[in-house]
Parts: structure tokens; C-alpha cells; sequence
């Protein structure tokens, strides 16, 4: 059942947002793409299963996950999406990180797990899709 909004909430809501604003509301660690934080987030998606991310996912989505491996950058480029934020203090791995920067795709890393974290980042705006 969705709340009705209030006036600043909805507004908060019809704000646009960067990853740049992510990195600087959540001290978010930039492991990769530092020069694509610019980008617009439209939405986020959390998931550890990538074909779930594969079929479900929008372009410019912000991908919440525990994954560190290279096909993460793969998904993220075939989906558009704006970057990964990894949580629970996960690392991503050397490949991943060298990958990430071929592709033009920023990799954020928080010590939150992610149910914390996309519920912060639907705080300040970042919702995800109704599954209608």
C-alpha cells in the first residue's frame, strides 16, 4: 500500500540525482568511474542474482549488491545502468575494478548492508519499480 507523500517528500521525490550526490550523502567509497559520477540515477534495483538484474532492471538504475566478480560491469554495461554500490564493506576485485574502468562504470562501495542502504536511498528519493 503506498502512503500519500507530502508535499516535500514528493518534491524530494521529483529531484534529480547523481551518483556524485549518493557518494557525498553516504560517504560512499569510489572504487571505480570517478569521472562518470555525474551520472543520473532514475531508480534503483538490489539483487545478488545477475540474471535477475538482467531481466528486471532499467537504464540509469543504481544496483545495490554483494557481488564483486567482473560479470557485474558486464550486466551493468548490457543494462545501462548508472553504477553498483557495494555493501557490507565488500571489496570489488582487482579485475572488476580494471574492467569498471574500461566500461565507464562506477563502482561505490558502503560498509551498510543492503537492506540499510536501499533504505536510506529510498529516503532521499531513489525508488525502485512497481512490480505492475
Amino acid at each position: 500500500m503506498d502512503l500519500p507523500k507530502t508535499g516535500s517528500e514528493q518534491e524530494e521525490r521529483n529531484s534529480v540525482l547523481t551518483l556524485s550526490d549518493l557518494v557525498k550523502s553516504f560517504g560512499l567509497k569510489i572504487e571505480a568511474g570517478k569521472d562518470r559520477l555525474h551520472e543520473e540515477v532514475t531508480g534503483g534495483y538490489a539483487s545478488d542474482l545477475l540474471s535477475d538484474v538482467i531481466a528486471h532492471s532499467r537504464k540509469g538504475n543504481v544496483w545495490i549488491t554483494i557481488q564483486t566478480h567482473p560479470n557485474i560491469v558486464a550486466v551493468a554495461t548490457m543494462k545501462e545502468l548508472s553504477g553498483i554500490i557495494l555493501t557490507g564493506g565488500r571489496q570489488p576485485e582487482a579485475e572488476t575494478i580494471q574492467k569498471a574502468e574500461q566500461e565507464g562504470i562506477p563502482i561505490l562501495a558502503s560498509p551498510l548492508f543492503t537492506f540499510e542502504m536501499v533504505g536510506r536511498l529510498y529516503q532521499i528519493g531513489i525508488a525502485g519499480m512497481s512490480p505492475c
